[in-house]
């Protein structure tokens, strides 16, 4: 809990998802690799979905992995070209992704703005 007093201007990545899922682990896995390299502006967790459900109607965490971001107590929402603004609902394919989205949301925050528009357009990546 200290850590989050401490450092009140950082951003609150949450994995929400079920660790045992293959979409699961491997968006963890690039979740550490990038811990390090924005550890100045977030901090990430990892929420089990089946343990810890107080969560899940609110944030509609019905997906295997899912990826939110917080501000200040605010959900910060994030236009990624899919339609679906609240999270990242799929695995990224690699780190770079990860640090370029996470950097313009830090960047989009401190200006206080509450949607910001993604670097990258998944609209034509992801198929669903």
């Amino acid at each position: 809990m200290k850590l989050f007093i401490k450092k009140k201007n950082r951003l609150v990545i949450i994995r929400f998802g079920i660790p045992d899922k293959i979409e699961c682990k491997r968006m963890d896995k690039i979740l550490e690799k990038v811990m390090l390299s924005v550890y100045d502006i977030a901090i990430i967790c990892t929420v089990d979905i089946e343990k810890v459900v107080d969560f899940n109607e609110m944030y509609e965490l019905y997906d295997n992995c899912s990826v939110m971001f917080f501000f200040r107590n605010r959900h910060i929402m994030i236009d990624l070209g899919t339609g679906n603004n609240n999270k990242i609902d799929w695995v990224l394919q690699d780190k770079f992704e990860l640090i370029d989205i996470i950097e313009s949301v830090y960047r989009g925050v401190r200006k206080g703005k509450n949607l910001i528009l993604s670097p990258i357009d998944f609209s034509k990546k992801y198929r669903f």
